[in-house]
């Protein structure tokens, strides 16, 4: 199989403060992924707390459902057990979907009930040397 699009969703905080994941975004859009963003709300919990919001679960299964009829094989990178759901309809449809998580976290980064939906599951730690960047060098000036 060829790979036709790559998809990254995310909800971004735009305010004058620096966001963490812009660069990995900028990276993503620069590389020819398909970025779906939003904007993040921001709002203080019962607690005072600063809290930001921005799932993105309504975009990504629109996005896949309107995909269905035209793909034979989805890749998602979830653990989320919403997406179950999704998976079974895609599958429905005749599309295999893979899941890409991982079990090898305390808890599993994974719920089971998506893991057992998945007509593959991928380990995310056994795609490192794949995906992964390599160990980042020491500079000069963090060396003692």
């Amino acid at each position: 199989g060829k790979l036709l699009r790559a998809f990254y969703y995310t909800a971004l905080l735009e305010n004058d403060e620096y966001s963490p994941i812009r660069p990995l975004v900028d990276w993503l859009h620069y590389n020819g992924f398909s970025m779906v963003t939003k904007p993040a709300k921001e709002f203080t919990d019962s607690q005072g707390r600063r809290k930001v919001k921005g799932n993105m679960d309504i975009e990504l299964t629109v996005d896949a459902m309107e995909l269905a009829p035209r793909v034979d094989h989805i890749v998602l990178f979830s653990g989320d057990g919403d997406f179950r759901p999704l998976v079974e309809s895609l599958q429905r449809q005749g599309v295999r979907v893979s899941v890409v998580s991982t079990i090898r976290s305390q808890p599993p980064m994974i719920a089971d009930e998506l893991r057992r939906q998945a007509d593959n599951f991928i380990e995310l730690d056994e795609l490192k040397d794949v995906i992964g960047r390599p160990p980042r060098e020491p500079r000069d000036d963090e060396q003692e």
